[in-house]
């Protein structure tokens, strides 16, 4: 009965994009959180070289989620979204034959550039089929299933033997092969090009970005969000080279680490989020980012594994109070016809990604792990400061 209900309340592209996030979460998580140490057990880069690797993905998905939401205003959600499908799955296939920096630089920037694409694209598409007073709840369905993807994800790639081999990223190039298959032969069984109806040519790349340009509390928003990238990001560039150098079994402790931090969403979530609820977004992400630094400076202080997964228990609490709510923010930011172009423009939050592992990966090779997470815990408080700037002038803001 439930399952009727559920199948009845949500089209069904947008209950097929929310299966296929989870299951593509899976595939990425078996390889992607372990690039790091991939590259420091494979090639003679440095932490900082490794750092720079990382950080082409979200530097590449700095302007490339701006542009692929735009576009997808314009030309519409089906065609940037298989554009990036293949590309990805290329991307994977790369990986697991480069054998030089610059080509892991280039195949990296080019991930970053698909996420951006296809994710903010997605969210926008599934916001289009769906009411707004259903939506807050579709987006949770959706971080729901990411996150156990990431849960399952992580164990997989290390049973599969990340750190040296490159059987996952062949796995997750060919997940991602059958998933537009999938998504593309639903596409055309439910008629997505009626549903993306007529061509928005009045939209283009420069009046899109005229109207950020112009939007003060998006800016502030967004400078909250590269803030907090660059302390989140430490979760998966940094620590894991970290945990990997300073305790036995890393490579497997850094899986469990992973895990936690999806199971944790998965446990979590909805208590938390029924509390979040109760008051205005703002409030959840400053909360959430005093968790993000509690749990950083745990990594930080951690002697034992358990302290390590309680570390990380409270940085994931962070997590499911910031994250959804700045998606909130931005949901009611965006103007109905350049939805596309808003989701997109959050993926400039992904600068502080960029940043971040170059900076992490600098300072763990000068002064170590326990300056490193002390560094960006106070790093991650000052997100607040712009939040709540932005949201003051969202008060004030004529309706």
């Amino acid at each position: 009965m439930n399952r009727m209900r559920l199948l009845q309340a949500y089209h069904p592209i947008v209950l097929t994009l929310i299966v296929g996030h989870g299951l593509s979460r899976i595939a990425s998580s078996m390889s992607l959180p372990f690039l790091a140490l991939y590259l420091a057990n494979t090639t003679d880069m440095s932490p900082m070289m490794i750092g720079v690797v990382a950080g082409a993905g979200p530097l590449a998905g700095t302007v490339g989620g701006f542009f692929g939401g735009a576009l997808s205003d314009r030309f519409g959600r089906r065609t940037i979204m298989f554009t990036a499908l293949v590309l990805w799955s290329f991307v994977f296939f790369g990986f697991s034959i480069a054998n030089q920096p610059v080509l892991f630089l280039l195949l990296n920037l080019t991930n970053g550039l698909c996420r951006s694409w296809f994710e903010p694209v997605a969210q926008a598409l599934m916001a289009d089929l769906t009411e707004p007073e259903k939506r807050f709840r579709v987006f949770s369905m959706r971080y729901m299933a990411a996150n156990i993807g990431v849960a399952v994800g992580p164990m997989l790639g290390a049973w599969l033997g990340v750190g040296n081999g490159s059987l996952p990223f062949l796995v997750t190039g060919s997940i991602y092969v059958l998933y537009g298959i999938i998504l593309y032969s639903l596409f055309l069984s439910f008629g997505i090009r009626k549903i993306e109806g007529a061509k928005k040519a009045s939209v283009t790349i420069a009046s899109a970005w005229d109207v950020i340009r112009r939007d003060r509390v998006l800016r502030l928003f967004l400078l909250g969000a590269i803030v907090v990238g660059i302390a989140y990001c430490q979760m998966t560039v940094t620590l894991s080279q970290f945990v990997e150098g300073n305790f036995k079994q890393g490579v497997h402790l850094f899986a469990m680490l992973m895990s936690a931090n999806a199971l944790t969403v998965v446990t979590l979530q909805i208590p938390l989020s029924s509390w979040a609820e109760k008051y205005a977004p703002i409030k959840s992400i400053h909360v959430g980012n005093v968790l993000f630094a509690a749990g950083l400076i745990g990594f930080a202080i951690s002697g034992s594994w358990v302290a390590l997964v309680v570390s990380m228990i409270v940085f994931t609490m962070g997590e499911i109070l910031n994250y959804p709510a700045g998606t909130l923010l931005m949901d009611k930011l965006a103007p109905e016809g350049l939805r596309g172009t808003y989701y997109g423009a959050q993926s400039l939050g992904n600068f502080g990604q960029f940043i971040g592992p170059m900076l992490g990966g600098f300072l763990l090779d000068a002064y170590g792990g326990t300056t490193l997470f002390l560094f960006m815990g106070c790093i991650v408080l000052s997100a607040s400061y712009f939040y709540q700037a932005g949201q003051r002038r969202l008060e004030t803001r004529p309706v």
